[in-house]
């Protein structure tokens, strides 16, 4: 997570000049963001990773002869507190679905708007995973996850949750399941963002969660809350 007052690091890790040229040049007048690394295969990136030290990655998931996905498990692997946002031409369920396994923090299309992007890479460094909504936002998916998820790796936080919630974090958790944003979380219990952000950093940490979509999916197989 970037601390304030700091920019936000962004490696491009994009096939096409031009592509990179485009991304940049949306970057560059920033004042809170900074492209500190274009790359153009997953050699190149992973190399870049042990000097650069980013805090975003935008990585083409067609990139070099791996998929995106593969690339940035080993992206995590090595630098586990970096935020891979994948770009990719074509979305579609199966990709969105190893897009979540591999702990992507966002998924868009690669003619994503400026505006979305920047969005997106400043909820990434803040520690969000806008993934999530695009998760929530598409049933079939979300029921893939709950019933093939088990044997991944996130089933260890599930087998070893112990911690009961409280009834305002599972309403809370609720109201995550279905998408709400914390804002829209906030307004609806009429209580501060700052405390549902609150309520939601002891949730995962009883749920031993890394992301909201982790937090959600390991409720739901323990029969916490339920998607109806």
């Amino acid at each position: 997570m970037v601390d304030r007052g700091q920019k936000i690091r962004v490696v491009i890790a994009d096939q096409q000049p031009l592509y990179r040229q485009g991304i940049r040049s949306t970057l560059n007048p920033t004042t809170d963001i900074e492209v500190c690394a274009e790359v153009s295969s997953n050699h190149e990136l992973v190399s870049t990773l042990s000097t650069m030290f980013p805090d975003v990655i935008l990585l083409d998931i067609e990139l070099s002869s791996n998929t995106g996905v593969n690339v940035a498990v080993a992206v995590k692997q090595q630098l586990p507190s970096v935020a891979v946002i994948l770009l990719t031409p074509q979305p579609n369920d199966e990709e969105l679905f190893q897009a979540i396994r591999s702990r992507a923090a966002g998924y868009l299309r690669r003619d994503v708007s400026s505006n979305e992007l920047l969005a997106n890479i400043r909820k990434a460094a803040a520690g969000q995973h806008p993934i999530n909504d695009t998760l929530l936002a598409q049933p079939q998916v979300a029921d893939k996850v709950l019933q093939e998820f088990q044997d991944l790796s996130w089933g260890k936080g599930v087998e070893a949750f112990v911690s009961p919630l409280t009834p305002r974090e599972t309403e809370i958790l609720t109201y995550m399941a279905q998408g709400y944003f914390n804002k829209q979380i906030a307004a609806a219990l009429s209580i501060s963002e700052q405390t549902i952000k609150n309520h939601i950093t002891s949730i995962l940490r009883k749920l031993d969660a890394n992301a909201r979509t982790e937090a959600v999916v390991t409720a739901i197989k323990k029969g916490l809350i339920t998607l109806s």
